[in-house]
């Protein structure tokens, strides 16, 4: 069973309140932070949208930019991230904003935030998205639940007939069909959301071109002195998932194709979803030896000095959209939520099935 989102607001609130992460940060904060994001916009999510932890504000990313200048944070290039990295810990921290999808809105609503900083950011693009035939399956899930009162679906391999007729019911339905999802082959998984989708009269296939930047859009953006483009596999696979031969594929040909449309290089890779369900010592390994110069996974840490030996590993802190606030924030930079969470999860076991809270927004 998951942490629910209040306890973790309220635990992160009583750590800024009784700076308990202020008194042990020169312990655990690290030399520096990369930042997970996917969406930026301004329009605020319906009463149903289970999917809205993968969107903040513009007007929270400026404050957070803000707020990290502010803290003495040197904003950096994914370029310059390794470089950091391999010198360690200097007299300032520092801070890589990377968004994962290639989605329109970091271009619309996102970059505008950085253009007026002058500060850099990076976009993980995901070619099938950019060519309009994605295959964005929590979305379409999303919407498959929203039209339906009754959803039929195989959980844990077991067909379930689940009431959505109200909103708790439509958010418990969701969670339920998704991390049951989630723990099985992605495959199976596309399939189920389809036949959903299929069901509630919702056609997903409009969701890429609809949402993501398409190939004309991304070379114009690769040449924004402000941008740099990184691959996110072909189709947003989890790469654990696949046989060797087509995880490689799944990242080589990815960086490929990103090289001939945009006439860039690609040297960054973000592993899709991220967790340790979806990415380990084989798929890190396969990143090594396509030669990138970094890669990102969704767990959960500050960057610390022995990154510079997993630079094909490297974490990340995910800016939640159930969590915009700077406070939260600040308690995360001091690295004491992710030290406690490493401590306990000596302590638990796994059950080889993904704990919501563990990966929680940023593995989408």
């Amino acid at each position: 069973m998951g942490v629910h989102p209040g306890f973790l607001r309220a635990t992160l609130k009583a750590m800024h309140l009784t700076g308990a992460g202020s008194l042990l940060a020169p312990f655990t904060r690290g030399v520096g932070v990369v930042l997970t994001l996917h969406h930026v916009r301004p329009e605020q999510p319906r009463d149903f949208s289970p999917n809205r932890i993968l969107s903040i504000t513009p007007d929270f990313l400026d404050r957070v930019i803000g707020f990290l200048l502010e803290a003495g944070y040197d904003i950096v290039r994914l370029d310059d991230l390794a470089t950091r990295i391999e010198q360690g810990a200097g007299e300032r921290p520092f801070a890589c904003f990377t968004f994962d999808d290639g989605y329109r809105d970091n271009r619309d609503h996102a970059l505008p935030v950085f253009e007026r900083y002058g500060l850099p950011m990076a976009i993980y693009v995901t070619p099938e998205f950019a060519e309009g035939r994605g295959e964005l399956w929590w979305l379409a899930l999303e919407e498959a639940v929203r039209r339906l009162d009754v959803v039929e679906a195989g959980i844990d391999g077991r067909p379930q007939r689940l009431p959505a007729g109200t909103l708790r019911e439509k958010e418990a339905a969701f969670d339920a069909i998704y991390w049951s999802l989630r723990a099985g082959p992605e495959r199976e998984a596309r399939d189920e959301v389809a036949r959903l989708c299929a069901k509630s009269g919702y056609d997903p296939s409009v969701l890429s071109s609809a949402l993501c930047m398409g190939w004309d859009e991304l070379r114009e953006l690769a040449c924004h002195p402000l941008v740099t483009l990184g691959a996110h596999t072909l189709g947003h696979w989890a790469l654990r998932k696949l046989a060797d031969d087509e995880a490689r594929r799944q990242i080589v040909e990815s960086v490929r194709l990103i090289q001939a449309e945009t006439g860039q290089p690609c040297r960054h890779f973000s592993f899709p979803y991220g967790d340790a369900a979806s990415a380990g010592e084989r798929e890190f390994a396969f990143a090594r030896e396509a030669g990138l110069r970094t890669a990102v996974t969704t767990q959960k840490s500050l960057i610390q000095p022995h990154h510079r030996d997993h630079l094909n590993r490297l974490p990340r802190v995910s800016l939640n959209g159930d969590f915009q606030s700077l406070d939260h924030l600040r308690v995360l930079l001091t690295g004491l939520p992710f030290a406690l969470l490493d401590r306990a999860s000596r302590w638990v076991p796994s059950r080889g099935r993904l704990n919501p809270a563990a990966s929680a927004a940023s593995t989408r």
